[in-house]
């Protein structure tokens, strides 16, 4: 895969990961803010960096689920690797002008 295949996945990978919604907030992850990272291990193989709102987040299992199965729905990806990370931590300065407006702001 070259280096515009590449750009081309993760910019999918993102767009698909826009279907994964915080459940407290109906705001999705992305616009929320927290992915902060989409790589490309292998051909295959995607691994999502992202953290939670708080880390005492009772949906984690919930949502760290729906960021795997939504990635896994691609048909150019058959392995995913989500590493959760609390630093940086969350603010709600990370979130996109969509994610903002979606709480009014």
């Amino acid at each position: 895969m070259n280096l515009q295949e590449q750009i081309a996945l993760v910019e999918k990978l993102r767009k698909q990961l826009k279907k994964v919604l915080d459940p407290e907030l109906n705001i999705n992850v992305v616009d929320l803010g927290l992915i902060y990272d989409i790589s490309l291990l292998e051909e295959n193989m995607a691994e999502i960096t992202m953290t939670l709102t708080t880390p005492g987040c009772p949906l984690h299992d919930s949502i760290v689920g729906g960021v795997k199965h939504c990635v896994l729905e691609l048909d150019e990806i058959e392995k995913v690797n989500v590493q959760l990370v609390w630093e940086p931590a969350w603010t709600p300065d990370r979130m996109s002008e969509d994610g903002l407006r979606a709480i009014g702001r």
